[in-house]
């Protein structure tokens, strides 16, 4: 009689972006791990400031800004992630066959990939928010958040008021961008035409559209000075929800993603069609695991987002076995 094994499950980190962050994310890993607070000194280091502190202690003003908030994500962010694999050997935390991020959080999937150190990650992170905040000075605009309304009806509405589609969550829930008087036309139609729900974005540009090409420009410049590695682990790209697998598409993504969509859904669907049966979600929040379960209710998502989840990882590892 023929002995079958059990083929291991497939896992994908998924990494949270701009939005999710709260006053105090990651003290607790800062206090109970010292491979998490290596990087957040490193962090600290590498961009000559304090961040840990603002993640810590706020002012909440002041980490909600652009310029802030992305290396302040992508530092907690990788300090969890640094956490886990400190303790991998106690754990039996599953190799993820892919990593994906959500717009800013491709950064960090970068880091997971191997493909930048964590230090050079946060500095990146923290130039495209202050090049997305310039750019947004320059090309006034916004995002408005719509809830209800399928792809192409809102496409529709898009081409009607001189927006753009910038993020494909999950269904029922897209993102707009914009100069800020059409975003009100376009919130109004939509409306119109079934929305149940818009929602005006906190965030300081027209992020994912032509309105962010001063930022490509600048980033572009900054990405040549860079030597970024091959990826050890294919990264699902926002902007196609196919894999990147060189360096070269690393670059090209980075750019390409500061004025075109987010395709997240497209992205969880793929790593489905791949095999992938459970999403952890690490760094800060839950806004990730929500959206994946709109998207696919048969698929189990964990989030990994403090030190007490690291304590649990364990018993949560052994729950996808």
């Amino acid at each position: 009689m023929r002995n079958f094994v059990a083929e291991p499950v497939k896992v994908a980190y998924v990494f949270p972006g701009q939005g999710a962050q709260w006053v105090g994310m990651g003290r607790d890993l800062y206090n109970s791990y010292d491979s998490a607070k290596a990087v957040f000194k490193q962090a600290d280091e590498a961009l000559g400031l304090p961040l840990s502190q603002l993640c810590f202690d706020g002012p909440e003003d002041e980490l909600r800004q652009t310029i802030n908030v992305q290396p302040a994500i992508v530092a907690v962010s990788l300090a969890c992630l640094s956490a886990i694999n400190d303790t991998k050997d106690d754990n039996n935390s599953p190799t993820p066959a892919f990593v994906a991020g959500h717009s800013l959080g491709e950064y960090t999937a970068l880091a997971a990939a191997g493909v930048l150190d964590p230090a050079t990650t946060v500095y990146l992170a923290r130039e495209r928010g202050r090049l997305m905040h310039q750019a947004g000075l320059m090309n006034p605009g916004g995002m408005i958040a719509v809830i209800g309304l399928n792809e192409p009806s809102l496409a529709e509405v898009c081409s009607q008021t001189d927006t753009q589609i910038a993020n494909v969550n999950c269904p029922g829930q897209l993102v707009i961008s914009g100069a800020r008087e059409n975003l009100t036309k376009a919130a109004a139609l939509a409306k119109a035409r079934g929305a149940y729900r818009t929602i005006t974005l906190q965030v300081s540009g027209a992020f994912h559209t032509p309105f962010m090409q001063p930022a490509v420009d600048g980033m572009s410049q900054l990405i040549d000075t860079i030597p970024f590695g091959e990826p050890l682990i294919p990264i699902i790209a926002n902007t196609t929800a196919q894999e990147i697998t060189t360096a070269q598409l690393v670059k090209e993504e980075l750019l390409r993603q500061l004025c075109h969509g987010v395709q997240w859904q497209r992205s969880i669907e793929y790593m489905i069609n791949n095999g992938v049966a459970t999403f952890i979600e690490i760094g800060p929040g839950k806004v990730l695991s929500g959206l994946i379960k709109r998207i696919n209710k048969k698929v189990k998502t964990l989030n990994i987002g403090d030190a007490q989840a690291i304590k649990n990882i364990k018993a949560v590892y052994q729950g996808i076995e």
